[in-house]
């Protein structure tokens, strides 16, 4: 079995901006939760997302929701968010914990 290809940059940044989101709804524990349970079952989610595309293009505009479910379906991309998730949060931590000057 081959080792599969790396992300591209596009997809990179795809990753980066969806953890950056995350981070800035401070839902990064959910969503590591959800991704690291989710992992054994990826490619079913892939698939799944794949299925409900119709039903999703509808209620919304998502230009990228097929590159989305292509990474959904690869454990290293999840792994790479994962860590995107992590550092988007602690970026956000360190820089909202600069104490503030007292008069």
């Amino acid at each position: 079995m081959s080792a599969p290809e790396p992300l591209s940059a596009e997809d990179t940044e795809l990753l980066r901006r969806l953890a950056a989101r995350v981070a800035e709804l401070r839902m990064e524990t959910p969503a590591i939760l959800a991704l690291e349970t989710a992992r054994p079952v990826s490619l079913v989610a892939g698939q799944a997302m794949i299925f409900f595309e119709p039903f999703v293009q509808s209620l919304f505009r998502l230009g990228d929701y097929r590159r989305y479910a292509a990474l959904a379906e690869r454990r290293d991309a999840l792994e790479a968010l994962v860590q995107l998730i992590e550092s988007a949060a602690e970026a956000r931590d360190s820089s909202s914990s600069i104490p503030a000057k007292r008069p």
